[in-house]
């Protein structure tokens, strides 16, 4: 994290306040990813780079931890880092500390949601405070951070599970430097002033100090010739499609990660991971109880009464369903293993509920049938009102 970043108002970028709530901040962002997309504005330069900030905006003030690093950071940068004893122009630990430098790597003190006790953090620096001795381990390369995404399938996809590629802008391994951030042909080397640690100790009366190294910056490598392409980051903002693979079942809003598909780490450093919200479409026919599918089944009366087999659609064909004789209306019949495949290999129930639909018009010899029907009913005794509380 060093200054120039710091300085960017991701706040701005999203145009919402910085008291704003979670969700406020996936609504903004939605909407000026729907609108600024590449796929939406060809050859936009313009957009595109917009689009880049947004991506950036979001992926920082959407994560709890990281958009709380990025506010006292932002607060302890605009007061003038930390006063009298802060860092130094030169990079350093300085007794009269002119706030942060250009180029020093705030990320060496805030580190990210990943970022361990020899990451750099702010705890690896106060962790040795008042530590005698102050002895270190060794440094990890920083991981990458988590991108996020969102696609909308069609109701039938997201039950039985389908292969989707996803386009995306996002920080990503250098092609050039494959991630080193040294230039092909060359390799960094291990900081000789920390050994590749990335801080060094020193001991003051009875107290162990530790601190970011300034050779390196606190990565534990030196990079004497540096990627032209990435200026030595190993990290390159690029325009990739992905193929994922949607398991069935998945429900409305669930989110699904991509182990190693996020953003790229610095200096080659493991990735991030790639999370996809999956929004599932209506279907004109399905609806979903958990792993059940259900649907509607209009029949008549009479199919009712004298009881029928009637053929209704599944993920997978179609089947017969009996409907009993004497079935009363509303009733829901089961159909056994035809609903969503669980991931066990098993299925879900198909959930039929019979619905009576009744005629508007009827011509001449239907309406005289009924009339005859519904005299033989009154004969038989049946009454349709017996038990009930209104009668």
């Amino acid at each position: 994290m060093n200054r120039e970043w710091l300085e960017k108002d991701f706040y701005k970028e999203l145009g919402i306040s910085s008291s704003a709530t979670q969700d406020e901040v996936k609504k903004a962002y939605r909407k000026l990813a729907r609108d600024l997309h590449p796929d939406k504005n060809p050859g936009d330069a313009a957009a595109e780079e917009r689009f880049k900030l947004v991506s950036e905006a979001h992926a920082v003030l959407s994560d709890t931890e990281k958009r709380k690093e990025y506010d006292e950071a932002r607060r302890l940068f605009a007061s003038g880092g930390f006063g009298r004893g802060g860092f130094s122009p030169g990079g350093g630990y300085g007794a009269q500390g002119g706030g942060f430098s250009n180029d020093f790597n705030l990320g060496d003190i805030f580190g990210g949601q990943n970022a361990s006790a020899a990451d750099g953090g702010l705890g690896d620096l106060l962790g040795g405070l008042f530590n005698r001795g102050g002895t270190r381990t060794s440094s990890r390369p920083r991981r990458g951070s988590d991108v996020e995404t969102e696609t909308t399938l069609g109701f039938r996809e997201a039950a039985q599970g389908v292969t989707v590629p996803l386009r995306m802008t996002s920080p990503a391994a250098c092609t050039t430097c494959h991630g080193s951030g040294a230039k092909p042909g060359t390799s960094p080397r291990v900081c000789p002033h920390c050994n590749g640690s990335g801080v060094v100790s020193r001991n003051q009366g009875a107290f162990g100090f530790s601190e970011p190294c300034e050779d390196c910056r606190g990565t534990g490598s030196i990079i004497d010739d540096p990627c032209t392409d990435c200026r030595g980051s190993g990290i390159q903002n690029r325009t990739r499609t992905i193929t994922v693979r949607i398991p069935p079942g998945v429900r409305d809003g669930q989110r699904i990660r991509l182990a190693g598909q996020g953003e790229a780490g610095l200096r080659g450093a493991p990735p991030g991971d790639l999370y996809v919200s999956v929004h599932v479409s209506q279907d004109k026919v399905f609806g979903r109880n958990g792993d059940d599918l259900t649907l509607v089944l209009p029949v008549s009366y009479a199919e009712l009464v004298l009881g029928t087999t009637v053929s209704v659609p599944t993920l997978e064909g179609r089947v017969g369903v009996k409907v009993p004789p004497g079935t009363a209306d509303g009733r829901t019949l089961r159909v056994r293993g035809r609903g969503v495949p669980k991931r066990e290999g098993a299925a879900g129930d198909l959930l039929v509920t019979v619905k009576v639909a009744v005629p508007q018009k009827l011509d001449d010899d239907a309406t005289e049938a009924l009339r005859r029907y519904a005299e033989a009913e009154k004969v038989s005794g049946f009454d349709p009102r017996a038990g009930w509380a209104g009668a």
